[in-house]
């Protein structure tokens, strides 16, 4: 449970160590299928990408969190805050100290950071998205910047690939694909969690889109799951898939090291719009996740085209 240091200065914070545990734990408990991805990378990459996703958490549990409804604008000004102290080297709170180790180590600017923040006062203004370039800013904001965050720990790989199938790198901007990638992630987390968003009485499917499909407002708050709907969630699986294509294009700009684990969280986390559709689509009264046999039977699979491709 997030709650922002009313003293911080009145606290000892923890030891470098400790608290890159506990960005660990954080990472390990509420995001599963990426973490299974991080354990692939090399203990520095690991270590920087669970205290980047513990402040991401913590900075979206202001607004989707136990506590979430005594966020104001003036709760993430105060949180802005904090951020600019932790990128100036002065942690806050325990998992802060994680991350300023992480700047120390890793270029990585705060501009995605402050966007992320955006992001979460959008969550406070607004409970729908009337199109799609609105749901798409969203994106952005919440996870298309967790790509920015990180590509700075991927890092980029400058040698030269001469097997006739690696393409052009230069045709490929590593920053949009690393957003596409965050957007390609937000969409299915929207798309799985529509029932769990529709009891918050949020809908952030665009509603110029549910009206395409002749379907209502209150049906998807009714949990309403007949051919209009079906047909409203392929369009929607559709398009997401499109991001993950697109951000797949970006994995062999990466440093080698880093496109395996790339490789095998992007395939998890698609594979929950397989399991989506398993189900019917029914996102109402089923969840869609990956079991644990899925998982481990992508990681070899990862393994060849991170080599490959």
């Amino acid at each position: 449970m997030l709650q922002l240091s009313q003293s911080p200065r009145m606290k000892t914070l923890a030891a470098r160590e400790d608290a890159y545990e506990l960005c660990r734990q954080i990472t390990q408990t509420y995001a599963k299928t990426f973490y299974l991805g991080t354990l692939l990378m090399s203990e520095s990459k690991r270590r920087a990408i669970w205290a980047i996703y513990a402040w991401c958490r913590r900075t979206d549990e202001l607004v989707d969190g136990p506590r979430s409804r005594l966020t104001t604008p003036e709760t993430l000004d105060q949180w802005e805050h904090q951020l600019e102290s932790v990128f100036a080297g002065d942690p806050v709170e325990d998992t802060d100290v994680a991350l300023v180790d992480t700047l120390e180590r890793f270029q990585i600017e705060i501009q995605p950071f402050r966007d992320m923040i955006a992001g979460m006062r959008m969550d406070l203004s607004r409970s729908r998205y009337q199109t799609f370039e609105d749901l798409e800013l969203y994106c952005y904001r919440v996870a298309g910047t967790v790509g920015l965050m990180s590509l700075p720990v991927m890092g980029l790989d400058s040698s030269p690939r001469s097997a006739p199938w690696s393409g052009s790198k230069e045709l490929s901007n590593p920053a949009e694909r690393a957003i596409a990638l965050g957007i390609a992630n937000q969409l299915t987390n929207i798309l799985r969690d529509v029932g769990e968003d529709a009891r918050r009485g949020r809908i952030y499917l665009p509603l110029e889109e549910l009206a395409l499909f002749d379907y209502t407002e209150q049906d998807l708050l009714n949990g309403v799951v007949d051919e209009r709907w079906r047909e409203l969630m392929r369009f929607q699986i559709q398009r997401a898939r499109k991001f993950y294509v697109e951000a797949e294009k970006g994995i062999s700009t990466l440093s080698r090291d880093a496109r395996w684990p790339v490789w095998s969280a992007t395939m998890l986390y698609s594979k929950i719009l397989d399991a989506i559709e398993k189900n019917q689509y029914d996102v109402f009264r089923k969840r869609a996740f990956v079991p644990t046999p899925g998982k481990i039977t992508c990681l070899p699979v990862a393994w060849l085209r991170a080599q490959a491709l």
